[in-house]
């Protein structure tokens, strides 16, 4: 069983940064391709980024090119989601999650394991 914990959100002003990180524990990431979606209240999960945890290659949603870094560091076993130039569309719970293999999913269903959330509110 895979733990993911989320961590680093915040109340930040439009134009600022957040770091956010995924912890893993009870199973490294290993063999894990790991995503990044939010949920803006009202409306669905949404697909942020997504690294494969091997080979470390990377995919973005459009709206997060160029502004979102998605990285991973495996001596901590954790995956972080950088993100500056936030806007107050950006506001939202995200969430990370994990599932097994190498293959890229931007889909939440795919996923099989799930942190629980963290809140960035970008005000304007």
């Amino acid at each position: 069983q895979v733990q993911l914990v989320e961590s680093g959100g915040g109340l930040v002003q439009a134009g600022g940064s957040l770091s956010l990180s995924c912890a893993a524990s009870g199973r490294t990431f290993r063999g894990n391709v790991v995503g990044w979606f939010r949920q803006a209240p009202g409306k669905e999960r949404e697909f942020v980024a997504t690294i494969t945890w091997s080979a470390g290659s990377t995919y973005y949603a459009d709206y997060a090119k160029g502004r979102f870094t998605i990285s991973r560091d495996n001596a901590k076993n954790t995956v972080y989601l950088q993100m500056n130039s936030l806007k107050p569309e950006d506001t939202a719970v995200y969430y990370c999650a994990s599932r097994r293999g190498t293959i890229i999913g931007t889909t939440p269903r795919v996923y099989d394991y799930w942190g629980q959330g963290t809140q960035v509110t970008v005000s304007s």
